[in-house]
Order: C-alpha cells, then sequence, then structure tokens
C-alpha cells in the first residue's frame, strides 16, 4: 500500500499529502485514467483509518463517474491532474487546488494538423565545412516577397483568434491602460539659458521634450514627436545640442527602424532646412563653432525598403555636414575600408579641441581610439583627416572620459577586468602603458560601471556593487587630479537610469529607479561647496503610479549555483504574503549578453504581474552581462555561450527547488527579447520538461546566417563566425533554428508565443519566421503528440522596440498576458 499512495499521491499532487474529497471532480469533456486499486485483508485489519479513506475516496470517484455520464474508460487518455493553489473556473464550476489538463479536448490546445505548412524548398543545402545543413525556408528572408507576406497571414490567423479568445484581454486592456497612465519624467540636462526634460503625459506615444529657464519656472514645448506622425510611430532617437545651447541637432526614426533622419531646431523654435537621411548607428557632436556637426552612416547603402531591407551592412564611415549645406555636399571624415566590419563615431572634447574617433569591431568590448587637432586646423574640416592614434591594439576597452589641454582622463579594463581610470598625454598614450598614469585603480569586487565630470573639481563615479548579497548603483565623488575618494553619494538599492553632469556646470540631475520605485530625478548644486565636503540628494521631481501599492511586495535576491560552480544572482519580486508551496505562477527574465548589466528597473507589466496574477518576476543576471567585470561577460560568449544557458537552466531549477514556481502545473514561464530571445529558444529545446511557457520576443535564431543580414556581422565578437570551422562547431550544437525536435512521447515543446515586426531591420523577422516555419513542421510531424500552443505575433509599423508608441507597447503586453493566461490557466485578481 505504500507503492500505491505514492503512486496515487504523484498523480493527483495533493497538498501536503493531504486527502481531501471536496478536491475531485469530473469535467464534461473529460475522463480519468483507467484505475486498478489493490489491497489486502491484513491492510484492511491493520490500517483501518487509512483504508477507510481509500474506500471513501473510491466511492466518491464512482459517484462522481456515474453523476458525470462517463463511459467505460477503457482506453481513455491519461490526463494530467495538477495541484493548484488557486481556484480554477470551468462551464461555472469552481475547483479548487485541483486541476486537470486535457489532451486533444483542452480550449488551450491547439491540434497540430491545423499549423500552416511553409513551402520547402529541398533544393538549398549548404555545405559547413563538410558538413550538409538543408536550408529549405530561405525564401522567408525575403520581407518583401508575396508568399512571404501570405505565410504571414497565415500565421496571424494561428495567433489572433486564440490570444482573442483570453477572457480577461477586455479586463486586462483596461487595467494595463490605467496603470500605464502615470506621469513619466526623464533626467533635466543644461543647454544654453534652458532646463531640458522629457515628460509624458500617461498614454502620450512618444514623450515630449520640455524647458524651463529655472527649475520651479514654468514648462514648455520645445519638440512633440506625437505631431511628426498621425499613429505615435515616428520617435526621436539621438540629440545633441551645439556647445552654447543655440541648437538641437536630433534623430527622428519611422516605424522603429535603426534608420534615422537628421534633423536641426534653434533654441528660438526655428527648424532648419538642414536634412540629413541614412544615417545609422551614429553619434552626433558639434563643432565649437557650432558651423556643422559630426555623423556616421554606411556610404553603400542602397537607400531602398528602409525600415525592411535586410541588406548586409559594411563600411561604417564618419562624416561631416556643414550647416546651411545639402547633404551631398558632407565631408568623408574617415573610414576603415580594409575592415569592412568596423564601426566607428565622433565626438568632439568639450573644450572644442580634439575630434575623438572611436572604432571597434562590431560589439566587441575592445576599442581603438584616434585623435585629430581640430584647433590647430582652425575648426575646418575639408575631407579626410589624418588620425593620430590613442589606442590603436584593440586589446582592451578605452572610453574618453574628458581632458585638460593634451592630457586626458581614460576609462579602461586594460589589465583590470573590473576597470580604472588613467591619465595620458595625448600624444604618448599608443606607446603602453609606461606611458600611463593610474588615477583612480583597479576595485577587485566591485565594477566600476561610469565616470563623468560635474564642475571642474571633481569626478562623479558610479559602480556596480555586490552590497548585503544584492548588486546595485554606488555613486562616489573623486578629486580628479589625485584619484582622492571624497565621499560617497547615499542611493537606495536600486540603478541610475538617468544621469547629467558637465564640465563647465556645477549642477549634477540623477534618475534613480528600482523593481519597486517608478523613478526619483535627483538634483545637486555644488556651487560653493568645496570638492571634499559631502552633499546629499535633493528629490526633484517623484514618479507615482495611480491605483498601485507597491508597499505589498517585496524584493530579493538570491543566488543559485549553475551547471559548472558559478555563483548565479536572481532578483525576485513577489507580494509579501506568499506562500512558498510551488504553486505561483512565475515569470523568469534573462538576457547574457553584450556586455549589458541587468539591474533593477521598473516594470509596470511586472507589477501588473504580482497584482492582478499573484505571481511572481524574477531576473537573472546571467553571464555575458557585465555585473562582474569583463570576466562575467567573456564567461558568456563564443565557445562559453552554453554558459549562459546552464545560467539560466539553473535559475529556474532554484525557482523549482525552493517551491517557488513549478514546471508541472505548469506555472513557470520564460521571458526574453533579442539576444534574450536567442536564450529561450535555446533552453526551451534543451529542458523543454522545466517551463510551461515561452516568450520569445525578437529572438536571434538562425545562428548559421544570422551574420548576413543588416548589423548582425557586428555581433560576430559575440557569437563567433559560423563561417569559421572551429566557431561553426560550437554555434551549430546550440542554434534554436536548427535543433528543433519534438517527440511523439515523453515531453511537448513547452507552450510557445514568439514576436516580432515587420520594421526591424536589427534582429530582422527572417529569424522567427524560418523558425516558426521549422516548429510548425516539427509539430505536424508528432502525429498530433504536441498539443501545447505554438503561435507567433507579427506586429506592423514597428521595428526591435526603440521608439515604440505607448499604445504599441500596451497592445504588445496585453497580448503576451493574454497567452499566459491561457496556457498556464492564470486566474485574474480584481
Amino acid at each position: 500500500t505504500s507503492l500505491f499512495y505514492d503512486d496515487f499521491d504523484r498523480l493527483l499532487h495533493f497538498q501536503s499529502l493531504s486527502w481531501r474529497t471536496g478536491r475531485i471532480s469530473t469535467v464534461s469533456g473529460w475522463q480519468w485514467p483507467p484505475f486498478f486499486v489493490s489491497t489486502t485483508p491484513l491492510v484492511i485489519m491493520s490500517d483501518t483509518v487509512g483504508c477507510s479513506r481509500l474506500f471513501l475516496l473510491i466511492g466518491i470517484m464512482i459517484s462522481l463517474i456515474i453523476d458525470s455520464g462517463c463511459k467505460n474508460p477503457t482506453g481513455a487518455e491519461t490526463v494530467q491532474p495538477f495541484h493548484s493553489s488557486t481556484s480554477w473556473q470551468h462551464n461555472h464550476r469552481n475547483y479548487t487546488h485541483f486541476k486537470m489538463i486535457k489532451n486533444e479536448e483542452s480550449s488551450i490546445a491547439i491540434d497540430s494538423s491545423k499549423y500552416p505548412l511553409a513551402r520547402k524548398d529541398d533544393s538549398i543545402v549548404d555545405d559547413y565545412h563538410g558538413i550538409k545543413v538543408a536550408d529549405p525556408y530561405r525564401w522567408l528572408e525575403d520581407p518583401d516577397s508575396n508568399e512571404t507576406k501570405e505565410f504571414v497571414q497565415k500565421l496571424n490567423s494561428i495567433s489572433q483568434p486564440f490570444i482573442s479568445s483570453s477572457p480577461i484581454k477586455d479586463k486586462l486592456q483596461k487595467r494595463l491602460t490605467e496603470l500605464w497612465n502615470y506621469e513619466k519624467f526623464g533626467c533635466s540636462s543644461k543647454h544654453g539659458d534652458y532646463y531640458y526634460y522629457f515628460h509624458n503625459s500617461g498614454l502620450q506615444n512618444q514623450s515630449v521634450l520640455y524647458r524651463q529657464k529655472t527649475l520651479l519656472g514654468k514648462s514648455e514645448v520645445f519638440l512633440d514627436p506625437n505631431k511628426l506622425s498621425e499613429d505615435g510611430t515616428t520617435s526621436m532617437n539621438i540629440q545633441s545640442f551645439t556647445n552654447d545651447g543655440s541648437i538641437l541637432a536630433y534623430g527622428v526614426s519611422e516605424k522603429g527602424s535603426d534608420w534615422v533622419t537628421l534633423k536641426f531646431k534653434k533654441a528660438d523654435g526655428t527648424d532648419l532646412n538642414d536634412t540629413l537621411v541614412g544615417v545609422k548607428f551614429s553619434g552626433l557632436d558639434w563643432l565649437i563653432d557650432n558651423s556643422g556637426v559630426f555623423y556616421s552612416t554606411y556610404p553603400d547603402h542602397k537607400g531602398l525598403m528602409e525600415g525592411i531591407s535586410t541588406e548586409k551592412h559594411e563600411y561604417h564611415s564618419l562624416y561631416f555636414h556643414k550647416l546651411g549645406t545639402p547633404q551631398s555636399d558632407d565631408v568623408l571624415v574617415a573610414d576603415f575600408r580594409s575592415h569592412p566590419e568596423y564601426i566607428c563615431s565622433g565626438s568632439v572634447t568639450d573644450d572644442g579641441r580634439y575630434l575623438i574617433v572611436d572604432v571597434s569591431r562590431g560589439t566587441d568590448p575592445s576599442n581603438k581610439l584616434y585623435y585629430y587637432d581640430v584647433q590647430d586646423a582652425n575648426q575646418k574640416i575639408t575631407g579626410k583627416v589624418p588620425l593620430k592614434p590613442l589606442f590603436d591594439k584593440s586589446d582592451a576597452k578605452y572610453e574618453f572620459i574628458d581632458n585638460d589641454n593634451d592630457t586626458a582622463l581614460i576609462l579602461t579594463n586594460h589589465d583590470a577586468p573590473m576597470f580604472k581610470v588613467i591619465r595620458v598625454k595625448m600624444s604618448t598614450a599608443h606607446e603602453g602603458p609606461s606611458a600611463w598614469e593610474t588615477v583612480i585603480p583597479e576595485d577587485k569586487k566591485n565594477k566600476l560601471d561610469w565616470v563623468t565630470y560635474v564642475g571642474a573639481d571633481r569626478l562623479v563615479v558610479s559602480y556596480i556593487e555586490d552590497v548585503k548579497g544584492m548588486l546595485q548603483n554606488k555613486l562616489y565623488v573623486y578629486c580628479p587630479k589625485t584619484g582622492e575618494r571624497f565621499y560617497e553619494i547615499p542611493l537606495e538599492i536600486g540603478t541610475i537610469s538617468g544621469f547629467y553632469g558637465h564640465k563647465k556646470h556645477t549642477e549634477m540631475f540623477l534618475r534613480f529607479d528600482s523593481f519597486l520605485t517608478p523613478g526619483i530625478i535627483y538634483y545637486v548644486d555644488f556651487k560653493d561647496i568645496e570638492p571634499s565636503h559631502p552633499v546629499k540628494l535633493k528629490e526633484f521631481r517623484r514618479i507615482s503610479v495611480k491605483g498601485v501599492d507597491t508597499s505589498k511586495f517585496t524584493v530579493k535576491q538570491v543566488f543559485c549555483t549553475s551547471k559548472d560552480g558559478t555563483k548565479i544572482p536572481i532578483y525576485i519580486l513577489h507580494n509579501k504574503n506568499l506562500v512558498l508551496n510551488g504553486n505561483t505562477p512565475t515569470i523568469l527574465y534573462g538576457y547574457g549578453g553584450f556586455n549589458i548589466a541587468v539591474t533593477p528597473y521598473f516594470s509596470i507589466s511586472s507589477i501588473l504581474f504580482l497584482d492582478n496574477f499573484k505571481g511572481i518576476f524574477a531576473s537573472a543576471n546571467l553571464r555575458g552581462g557585465s555585473e562582474y567585470g569583463e570576466k562575467w561577460h567573456e564567461g558568456g560568449i563564443r565557445e562559453r555561450k552554453q554558459n549562459v544557458f546552464d545560467d539560466f537552466i539553473a535559475a529556474a531549477e532554484y525557482l523549482i527547488s525552493n517551491n517557488y514556481t513549478s514546471p508541472r502545473r505548469p506555472e513557470l514561464a520564460i521571458r526574453g527579447g533579442s539576444n534574450g530571445g536567442l536564450l529561450v529558444g535555446v533552453v526551451s529545446q534543451q529542458r523543454p520538461e522545466l517551463f510551461g511557457a515561452v516568450l520569445n520576443q525578437v529572438g536571434v535564431l538562425d545562428m548559421l546566417r544570422y551574420h548576413k543580414f543588416t548589423i548582425g556581422n557586428a555581433w560576430i565578437p559575440e557569437y563567433g563566425n559560423p563561417d569559421e570551422a572551429s566557431d561553426f562547431e560550437f554555434i551549430y550544437k546550440y542554434s534554436p533554428l536548427h535543433n528543433i525536435e519534438i517527440p511523439n512521447k515523453g515531453h511537448q515543446w513547452p507552450s510557445t508565443m514568439l514576436l516580432t515586426a515587420d520594421h526591424d531591420d536589427r534582429v530582422v523577422p527572417l529569424h522567427s519566421l524560418k523558425y516558426m516555419a521549422r516548429l510548425y513542421e516539427a509539430a505536424r510531424a508528432s502525429n498530433n503528440f504536441q498539443k501545447k500552443p505554438l503561435i507567433i505575433r507579427v506586429d506592423v509599423k514597428a521595428g526591435h522596440g526603440a521608439g515604440k508608441p505607448t499604445s504599441k507597447i500596451i497592445a504588445e503586453y496585453v497580448d503576451m498576458y493574454c497567452f499566459l493566461q491561457k496556457v498556464l490557466d492564470l486566474k485574474w485578481y480584481e
């Protein structure tokens, strides 16, 4: 009988091994699996209590079978009942703590035979270093073909009805819109006679640029991007004021594309006629005499179907535009034709003397710095300039902070994975460490994140520190001459999401966010204060959300152990009254790449998940990011990319083993976008049994051809080059598109929702389209074993994410939560 109890309890998942007959029921359309129950007279005599419970249970089951009109269950498909701590409604009946998931008849299942099959072209086979790899859906790489458009329509014909059938969609739309409708402020900055800042009244599609002459004075609109398009899909993305604040150069993007058009506006409100088109991945900076701007673009760009074209980008080059002249007269300042993958940008030092040119091999964290003395050239740019080397070996990261005549301060990780600040002579810096002076030495435990001047006699320095088991931003004030740390500026646990400081101004602004803080703008004026005298931040603006009591929630950071023993931090955000019973719906987020640190940030969609679904939001700090310096980043790139996947899997296992959630009910959803889309795409195929649902947003999924489209070749330092035999070996092992396999028994593929957009010209939609075509092919071949839904949402007039209008952001989250509500059977709490 002990075996019987174990088996029966495994099947029913009764809470705390309790026997509560009120939790057993039959539901129309479902059948219980065949049962054979046995015991012996000896057991009946020796365990009368246990057997009385057993007989009572059997009697209730029989009565329920009779009451439900179920036929003889012989041959009935096995159902999988799962324990739930929340009530679940079906046909107006309430079944508390217990639920069964139907197979073919389930309202959340999709008959795999209904999935559209894309045409296969079996003639497309590539030879990668002796290995033949078929690519039958390559025709989907053409976004403008009628066949691709028709396939997208078929995909949406599956996803749209599924999402729309969620019974809570209207409630979701109403609630999320209410929550999103709160004032949002950006960090103020001083330019000329005005303080400028971005503001959104709540539901405006794009934030508006305001200005005021005094901090407490009346504000006025300076530039409103909402007037640039009727549907809100035109956004501002880069801005640069002249040194005296008299002219603003700014970039506008259409429909979320990375392609930018530069425009110019004078401080008196006059719009200039100068317009520069076809700008991409560009910095933007002025000569000190306001005569013109430096910008970057791809000169060989064809200019067709911007935002839709997938053409490969090469030969990024630096240009100078003289104000008042046509773009055709713009001057090529620097290019690197021997390295088509290089990306470059130009900036002018605050004193106006030097042009600094930053050159990197795509997203490689190492770079080169060059300079040109524009003062010696009388501020005239007439053609290519003779660049001189500052650091020309690409052996580390070098970031120009500021200069004092011909001496510069540089932030670098050369022989310092956690970064340090050095002082160099412009003319001798390229000679190497023997010509450098260390100003702020490396902190072996904490990463030096950024440095800026505020006034001429202070450096404000930000670190990412692990304080009592919690990663957070810390802020310090240093002496720029000696490197002495004067004092710490106290902050709560969170993230500095915005900052303004300048060498010629004594005022400093910063924006502080956290998981539970929508935003606080702080202000300090160092005027007439000794550099070594500590100051406290003054609260300038506080952002608040109507209708949410964040005091109900709490945040903690825990550490899980990855496959190789590395400790991985996880932030966990949940309701204070959480009961650790393994039955709480959970979203686990991850990114793990491109040297990007994922620090605490406020997300209204996560607050909704906690408040209205009583869920948990978890965010893992995976290798590949920059949380612990360059070694942490290098631990998750190229041939070590599997470490990132192992880290994320370890985070999921931690949440399960510590009873936050469970894969069996199922309760655990995972979400990632872009490089994070690659992450969730890989782990969902490596460990499908762990996850109940997958939200894959604009993911990088075809790892054998990612480098052939738009900016993809810039990611080679991160992922490796599949055209190289040694790199192909480790890339092919995990490439999501090439490792899809749905069996006809065992574990189904997790319920999956892909999201992409027609104007995403960074991670082009072909990744998601080819992946979905292959996934549907595998699902159709599984003999209807795969019943968990697999859908894709293809947005229109939208890009990779930047500049997306508020209306589209809300619509996207509503659809994602509708999907999760259905596949995880989430309960809505008012």
